[in-house]
């Protein structure tokens, strides 16, 4: 049987409401925590916090979706205190748990007991299963300990839970430092490298001459890269385009340029990828009353760093060896301290209500008003898409009802 216009209608309209739905964006998540931050208004954690930036535990805590953190509190940490940097790595890794145990479950542990990798296990470093944590509940208390702890070590009782957020992440307070053997184990330093015969080898020659004719700026890089450096360094042809402007600089200028290529800490290409904001700089900590930062922004796989006088590309990676990353760029990196910074055009001025109707009238573009919604918070795109659904949608009823 012929289906009837007013329904073959309703089903195209259907079908055109299904479509516009299916291509409404998926909601952006967003960045729920950060560890270093939760931490931060509790001073009886400092010393565990601190550690967490300088073993740089805090950015893998900060990229994992599920976590459990267990802090110790000052006195605790003072267990570490000669164990070296890479060790302490170790150690506390055993302190971050792949997996969200809130207080709630961890009162209602199925069968009193149950075992969680913990980031020294996900992350390929402990030997064999050292890097798992038994975790038991017993008498209405819970304690933590690993696999390979030695026979005389007490496990680490569970005080308090910190902070939580079912079922991301879980900040709890344990009473003791989790032993293992295996994660004490002494690390050897990692193998010396030679910056200038690193830069040397790609893109980099021209400012890894820069960097070596100034004794103090490169003592400075040298000291730094093995407790977490990333080092930008502008291509030869970067370093060839600024060189005039280079010469005319003074003595103290040119060491703070130079600085300016460099952060204190690790960055690896994907925390630069997924990472967006303010970095300090060596330059920073060289004049204190200098800001000599800039802004690190990522566009699919574009990684860019702005100062306000230049926006400069990350072309090329040169060498990524955990502590140190360096990192071709395509312009010298300029600070607005040192130079004027180039304002951003005024924006275009919006087309009057009148002129838009007359414009939409005629049929005409509407692209300026898509370009519009490609800047605007991505919290307004729902909302947008919702409208659309519902003119569709009213559309559709209506003209079924003119129809039947």
């Amino acid at each position: 049987m012929a289906r009837s216009r007013p329904a073959i209608l309703l089903s195209v309209a259907v079908v055109a409401v299904v479509a516009i739905m299916a291509l409404a964006p998926a909601p952006v998540a967003a960045t729920k925590y950060n560890i270093t931050k939760l931490l931060a208004p509790y001073k009886q954690y400092s010393k565990f916090n601190d550690m967490l930036s300088k073993t740089r535990l805090a950015y893998d805590i900060n990229r994992r979706q599920t976590i459990t953190v267990l802090a110790v509190d000052n006195a605790a940490m003072s267990e570490l205190d000669h164990y070296s940097l890479q060790t302490i790595r170790h150690i506390l890794s055993l302190h971050v748990l792949v997996d969200y145990y809130g207080d709630k479950k961890l009162k209602k542990l199925a069968h009193g007991a149950t075992a969680s990798s913990s980031m020294y296990q996900a992350t390929g470093d402990a030997s064999g299963t050292s890097g798992y944590v038994n975790i038991t509940r017993e008498d209405g208390k819970v304690s933590f300990m690993t696999d390979d702890a030695d026979a005389t070590a007490k496990p680490s009782r569970y005080v308090k839970s910190i902070k939580e957020y079912p079922y991301d992440i879980a900040v709890l307070e344990v009473s003791s430092i989790i032993s293992s053997a295996d994660a004490e184990a002494p690390v050897p330093p990692p193998a010396p490298v030679d910056l200038v015969e690193l830069l040397s080898k790609k893109y980099c020659k021209s400012f890894a001459s820069l960097l070596s004719s100034n004794a103090d700026v490169f003592r400075t890089f040298n000291e730094t890269k093995d407790n977490g450096l990333t080092l930008f360094c502008p291509v030869d042809s970067a370093v060839a385009a600024f060189a005039a402007t280079y010469k005319n600089l003074t003595a103290k200028a040119k060491a703070a340029i130079l600085l300016y290529h460099g952060v204190p800490a690790y960055y690896s290409l994907q925390l630069l990828k997924s990472n967006n904001g303010m970095v300090t700089t060596l330059a920073t900590a060289s004049e204190k009353k200098m800001d000599y930062s800039y802004d690190v922004q990522n566009k699919g796989e574009t990684v860019t760093l702005q100062t306000r006088v230049v926006t400069s590309s990350v072309t090329a990676t040169v060498g990524d060896m955990e502590p140190l990353s360096v990192y071709a760029v395509n312009k010298f990196l300029q600070p607005k301290e040192l130079f004027k910074v180039v304002e951003a055009p005024a924006p275009a001025p919006e087309p009057s209500k009148k002129k838009g109707k007359a414009a939409a009238a005629d049929g005409g573009d509407d692209s300026s008003d898509d370009s519009g919604d490609q800047t605007a918070d991505k919290g307004n795109a729902a909302p947008a898409m919702l409208a659309r659904w519902v003119a569709a949608a009213t559309t559709a009823v209506a003209a079924f009802a003119l129809m039947a």
